[in-house]
């Protein structure tokens, strides 16, 4: 009985963590790397171009990355330098990160050099610049909110991978008193994926 109203509540507090998250899509050319100190896995038949990440601000790391035809059977690649932006997501909106893509590999590989990027609310008109810096802004950060654990991969028969941003949720403090589940909420979120994993497991036993 106790395992099931202890599993009970920890469903709920993932399913409630999930529903909160916002997605955030990126172009072919824009590869998201980098969420807070999370590395986002990419594999070469799976890229990673959607997020789901809760409300909040966000120090992202991106790279840019183009192909252009040269001639018959001739391509050539752009790349970018790694390169850090600041995304505030919204409670309610679902975002595109959009660009101007360049006419030629002359023109990609001067935006290579310094890359700029907008955030655009789905169905808004126009996106909001995100500054770009080399360097992770955490300056610019103040407080960074926790992100869904998945992030969405382009193939949907592959396991989605997890991303979580740090956490800036203070621990129960014991002077509060505190019950068994605002600790349970507060152990869940300090876990990683595998941890969370093993956890489930523990208690279906």
């Amino acid at each position: 009985m106790y395992k099931s109203v202890v599993f009970s509540g920890v469903a709920a507090l993932l399913f409630s963590s999930v529903a909160l998250a916002e997605m955030v899509s990126f172009p072919e050319e824009i590869i998201p790397l980098q969420v807070g100190k999370k590395v986002i896995e990419h594999s070469f038949f799976n890229r990673v171009d959607e997020l789901d990440l809760n409300p909040g601000t966000y120090p992202v790391k991106l790279k840019y990355s183009d192909l252009y035809e040269q001639g018959y059977d001739e391509h050539q690649i752009i790349d970018s330098e790694p390169f850090w932006v600041v995304m505030t997501i919204e409670q309610g909106n679902n975002y595109d990160v959009v660009f101007n893509r360049a006419d030629n590999a002359v023109a990609a590989k001067v935006f290579a050099e310094s890359p700029q990027v907008s955030l655009k609310a789905k169905g808004a008109s126009l996106g909001m610049p995100l500054a770009t810096s080399m360097n992770p802004p955490q300056s610019q950060v103040k407080s960074i909110a926790p992100a869904a654990p998945t992030a969405s991969l382009n193939q949907p028969t592959v396991a989605k991978a997890p991303v979580n941003a740090p956490m800036s949720k203070p621990a129960p403090s014991t002077a509060d008193t505190p019950n068994a589940a605002a600790m349970l909420d507060f152990w869940w979120q300090q876990a990683s994926l595998e941890e969370r994993e093993r956890f489930l497991n523990k208690i279906k036993k």
